[in-house]
């Protein structure tokens, strides 16, 4: 888009989520944080692929940065007779927009527009209808809008089944009745951008929804260091209701109590960061969770990927597939070993790594998680893809402990926990500066999601990368269990143990 008032689809969404985003984006794009992963953008792009071929064949306009250009080519396929268009190209008066799927219907055409999501949220309706009001605009016969989005239930068995992976939605009806709202949102939009003083527009829960705002941090910088927005456990739009009423900072929240009802953990997080209260140690609590422990303990860690688009049988859409695990294996003395299963990239990593697994972890064993709801699921989908594996599995999910539990329900707390009971929060908590407990000191992997997006990507790497690859993981991985074997020591040595 040449001008600052031209409105594509996404940039229409963001003028509604938000139009302040669109002014930052013409004059002060240096603000923006990088917030969006690229497996977001990755999966987008795989499921408007796979999809163009729901009706069969179809004539693809080439992505152009010359968008009369394409507008030409839709025009030509839509003459020569063509039923199905895929990124069909539309201008009118600055507006511009390519839908995903054009698709002919006797005298009219229907657009379908692809989501590589599993339900339908607002703001897609609001896509849909930018692009009903536009081609109306030039000229065409719009009869049906649909949302088409991946099926949640759909399980793949062998060749992939695009009219089940898939689900149609009419929108129709909805799309329409919002044809004369469109018109007067573009107007608003295009007024509100066209100021060249930055306009005044306080933050609120528009900022992180239906997206996350690259510009929230920038918008947001009045706030003090510590603000009711850093308050574990409350609500968002609830942060926001006491923004607006004058409630702050944390000052202002310790005056506010009765009426904010804090529970006793968000009172803790406060005034531990206020007034530099020591650590929160209840050494009968913590002795109650220790006691329930049994030597050895076997510290274990999952991580897992997801596929927007099943490439194994038996997967669901997003289903969580674990492929690595890490096993610190602690002695009553202190003594480590430790064992590791990493998946071959491009594979089903689940039968190999459920078979391991039950070796790796004898029966009536002592197992510890760190938010053990994670892994007991992930041991409990396995028992159930493999049933001859059933028993010794539901047996170390039965004899699983959370080592999250002392820090969850603040037997344990320190100000450095910043209110959050995560590990990554918890351990420079406890260990503060140690370089040998510190992610960021990682190569190439430093969290669940680089994790995640490293094992399905890994295919599209040459031989020397994937085994620099697949040695990160399993330095990450390892460091997660025993960052574990290091948190349980403390709480013993809290306890005098």
């Amino acid at each position: 888009m040449s001008n600052i008032t031209d409105l594509s689809k996404s940039r229409y969404c963001k003028g509604i989520q938000c139009p302040k985003m669109l002014w930052l984006d013409a004059y002060k794009p240096q603000e923006a944080e990088d917030i969006l992963p690229e497996s977001v953008l990755a999966n987008g792009t795989l499921v408007g692929d796979l999809a163009r071929s729901y009706f069969g064949e179809y004539s693809l306009v080439d992505f152009s940065f010359d968008k009369t250009e394409m507008v030409n080519k839709t025009n030509e396929l839509m003459q020569s007779g063509a039923e199905n268009i895929a990124e069909a190209a539309f201008e009118h008066d600055g507006l511009y927009c390519a839908v995903d799927i054009l698709h002919k219907n006797g005298n009219g055409w229907d657009i379908i527009e692809v989501k590589s999501s599993t339900e339908i949220h607002p703001i897609y309706i609001e896509d849909m209808a930018f692009q009903y009001y536009l081609l109306t605009l030039c000229g065409l016969y719009i009869k049906n809008v649909f949302n088409m989005h991946l099926n949640k239930y759909y399980v793949r068995h062998g060749e992939l089944d695009l009219k089940k992976l898939f689900v149609l939605e009419d929108c129709t009806d909805n799309v329409r009745q919002k044809f004369n709202k469109v018109e007067s949102n573009i107007s608003a939009i295009r007024s509100y951008v066209s100021v060249s003083d930055e306009p005044t527009r306080d933050i609120d829960t528009y900022c992180e929804n239906p997206y996350e705002c690259a510009y929230r941090k920038y918008c947001g910088r009045h706030l003090p260091e510590h603000s009711v927005f850093d308050i574990a456990g409350m609500q968002t739009r609830t942060k926001y209701k006491h923004y607006h009423n004058g409630i702050i900072s944390y000052e202002d929240v310790l005056a506010n109590e009765k009426k904010l009802k804090l529970n006793a953990k968000q009172k803790i997080q406060i005034e531990s960061t206020l007034y530099g209260l020591p650590d929160k140690i209840d050494v009968y609590e913590i002795k109650k969770f220790l006691d329930t422990l049994t030597y050895p303990v076997y510290h274990l860690d999952f991580e897992t990927f997801q596929q927007p688009v099943p490439q194994f049988d038996d997967v669901r859409p997003f289903q969580q597939i674990p492929f690595q695990y890490s096993l610190h294996i602690e002695q009553q003395d202190g003594s480590l070993e430790h064992k590791e299963f990493l998946g071959k990239e491009g594979t089903d990593p689940r039968r190999a790594l459920a078979e391991q697994l039950v070796r790796d972890i004898p029966t009536g064993a002592c197992s510890l998680a760190f938010n053990m709801s994670f892994e007991r699921t992930v041991i409990k989908n396995l028992a159930e893809q493999f049933p001859d594996l059933s028993e010794q599995l539901m047996d170390i999910h039965d004899n699983m402990h959370d080592l999250m539990i002392p820090f969850k329900d603040a037997s344990y707390y320190s100000e450095a926990m910043q209110g959050s009971y995560s590990i990554k929060y918890v351990l420079p908590a406890l260990y503060p500066n140690d370089p040998e407990l510190d992610y960021h000191n990682l190569n190439g992997i430093h969290n669940g999601s680089e994790a995640s997006n490293a094992f399905a990507t890994m295919t599209d790497y040459a031989p020397e990368e994937i085994a620099e690859i697949r040695n990160n993981l399993l330095k990450y991985c390892g460091l997660d269990t025993y960052a574990m074997v290091k948190v349980l020591r403390k709480l013993r040595e809290a306890v005098g143990d």
